[in-house]
């Protein structure tokens, strides 16, 4: 499956939850006391949060904050995979 597909599948209104979660992603990384493997679920607790305060509490929220964390943590790590594959 192709990752456009999934973009497709998340509401417009939601772009800037992906944003403010890759953001926050970032944030974390760069914070030492903040585990590498919590980013994952802590980026996603954040965006389905911000998609229920923004659609309401609905199931389509949760499966769409879901979907934008799944997005923002995929997009940090082709950027990532892409610049490592470059300095080989």
């Amino acid at each position: 499956m192709e990752w456009n597909a999934v973009i497709e599948f998340i509401n417009p209104e939601l772009m800037a939850v992906v944003v403010a979660c890759w953001i926050i992603g970032y944030v974390l990384k760069k914070t030492p006391k903040v585990p590498d493997w919590s980013i994952v679920y802590i980026v996603t607790l954040m965006a389905i949060v911000f998609a229920v305060l923004m659609l309401g509490f609905v199931i389509t929220s949760f499966i769409q904050g879901i979907l934008c964390g799944a997005v923002a943590v995929y997009g940090n790590q082709l950027v990532k995979q892409s610049r490592k594959a470059g300095d080989e």
